[in-house]
């Protein structure tokens, strides 16, 4: 699991990058991400009820999300805000690696989708 310090703690943060963020999508899963002023990487993982109807289920899904993350965390640009959104209940059932690469692809997109909006 992703350390405490590197998760969204209040709801207030989470609507302000939803509500000023860009957003980068895929089939199973979304991203969306902006700048911060902390001056550290916060990241969350949203997982619908649509998505799985027991809560079991999607923290199964959210685990297996932060600890992908976890084992990749140097890979991901510092001092920005990212919430991943789940679409799909079969994230849950998805090998490992599968899963690092999803994340690893949406975490890419969303550089060069930065990159050519910023400079």
């Amino acid at each position: 699991m992703l350390s405490k310090r590197y998760r969204f703690h209040s709801r207030g943060g989470v609507k302000y990058v939803y509500q000023k963020g860009k957003t980068v999508r895929k089939p199973k899963m979304s991203l969306v991400f902006c700048d911060n002023t902390k001056g550290f990487t916060r990241v969350a993982v949203v997982v619908s009820k649509k998505v799985e109807k027991t809560a079991v289920g999607r923290n199964r899904i959210r685990r297996r999300v932060y600890e992908a993350l976890r084992k990749n965390f140097d890979l991901i640009p510092l001092k920005r805000d990212y919430i991943f959104v789940v679409y799909d209940k079969r994230v849950r059932e998805m090998k490992f690696a599968e899963l690092e690469k999803l994340l690893g692809e949406l975490v890419n997109e969303s550089k060069v989708c930065y990159n050519k909006k910023n400079g």
